[in-house]
């Protein structure tokens, strides 16, 4: 029979050879490290082994460890490489650490990351990316606490049958929570600041707003002598911070944009909607999913409604000065008033038939009230309530403004 190589009957041999070398001949390990052409640090173990078990201790040992503590079960591969393509084909992140955490609230124990990027390029499931600058490149602003500041923009969609939506979103900056994600047809001033209250009445109103300058949230570059348009002016009521972001440059606003790619990945893996009312069905579910279901890595892999929900909640300039003013939302019925209760008992203010239907941003502190229009931020009235009358007739005063501290209490819808 033909050997191709040698065995471990010859390897043996010359272990021997290279320890009695040493151990018979007087060489030193130096010496017959050079004679036999291996590293002094082998014959160190080969001396090692002889003087613990003979020649017997001599023959080769493989490296590799009996159990291999690192081996991933089959079944968990190849629940990895499942996932892989369950949350790939739905739309949604499918990577490393988003399969892991996935893992994890299954009840299986997750491998490392690096590991579940080796199974998913050994399966042919790695897709090469871009290159992309480099973190130390790039300097994020964030904000330190809940509600600190809401970030705002809107996006296109379109229908099934080819017509344009525009979907409109807040974003905490400081957990990435989605606050409110709801298409319109097409996103108008007074949808912006109906869906600011709404969503300010569910979480609380923010510190400050973070938005682009599109005329939906500013008139600052409207051009001619226009005041402030519907959302300015309600966040001038509430003394809530407005910031904008420079002219032509998006990355203000990175967050918010980032996420509009995630959002329309989700979608393209949906069934195109067919109505309005079907497409905010799903931003609706998708609004669940990326604030519950979607591990974020700069969030420490927590969820958004898990960073949202872990610290103290920041609040408007004047609630932290102690302002006495409540806001209340409501709309103008078709008789032209409006109604808020007061000592127990129900208060009709008249506002005229003219403004029926009308939403109204209510400002109110003891008997003082401001009633304004959400729309223009016109103001329609100012009075100190009469106890004494259910009816309030239409009489001006005007409190002053300096002394129109607001603090959020409560809204109704």
């Amino acid at each position: 029979m033909l050997h191709t190589g040698p065995g471990p009957e010859s390897a043996v041999s010359k272990q021997k050879v290279i320890v009695l070398s040493v151990t018979e001949q007087g060489l030193s390990i130096s010496e017959a490290a050079r004679r036999y052409g291996v590293s002094r640090r082998w014959v160190h173990v080969l001396i090692r082994r002889y003087r613990d078990g003979g020649t017997a201790a001599l023959a080769q040992r493989s490296r590799r460890p009996h159990n291999n503590a690192h081996r991933i079960p089959p079944p968990t591969a190849d629940r990895i490489r499942s996932l892989r393509r369950d949350l790939t084909a739905a739309g949604l992140d499918a990577g490393p650490v988003t399969i892991a955490w996935h893992l994890a609230r299954e009840g299986i124990t997750a491998p490392s990351t690096s590991t579940i990027r080796r199974i998913l390029h050994a399966a042919g499931l790695i897709t090469p990316a871009p290159r992309k600058r480099p973190k130390s490149s790039l300097h994020r602003f964030e904000a330190a606490q809940p509600n600190e500041t809401w970030q705002s923009d809107f996006t296109h969609w379109p229908l099934a049958d080819g017509t344009d939506t525009e979907i409109l979103n807040f974003l905490d900056d400081h957990s990435r929570y989605l606050l409110a994600c709801t298409a319109y047809r097409p996103v108008t001033g007074t949808a912006v600041s109906e869906t600011f209250l709404k969503t300010a009445n569910q979480y609380g109103l923010p510190a400050s707003t973070l938005t682009d300058n599109g005329l939906v949230y500013t008139s600052r570059f409207a051009g001619g002598k226009g005041g402030r348009n519907s959302f300015e002016n309600l966040l001038h009521a509430l003394k809530i911070t407005q910031k904008n972001g420079s002219p032509g440059h998006p990355q203000t606003q990175g967050k918010i944009e980032r996420f509009h790619q995630t959002l329309k990945k989700w979608l393209s893996g949906q069934p195109r909607a067919e109505t309005l009312q079907d497409l905010n069905a799903q931003l609706e579910k998708f609004r669940h999913i990326y604030n519950h279901e979607r591990p974020h890595r700069a969030l420490d892999r927590k969820t958004p409604v898990q960073a949202y929900n872990a610290t103290v909640k920041a609040v408007p300039l004047t609630a932290r000065q102690g302002g006495h003013w409540r806001v209340r939302v409501d709309r103008i019925d078709m008789t032209g008033k409006v109604s808020l209760r007061y000592a127990g008992r129900l208060r009709h203010i008249g506002l005229g038939r003219a403004y029926a239907g009308k939403h109204i941003l209510m400002l109110i502190h003891e008997q003082d009230i401001v009633i304004t229009e959400t729309a223009t931020g016109e103001i329609l009235r100012e009075l100190t309530l009469d106890p004494s009358r259910d009816y309030q007739p239409r009489q001006k005063k005007t409190p002053r403004s300096e002394d129109r501290g607001v603090t959020y209490v409560a809204t109704h819808p």
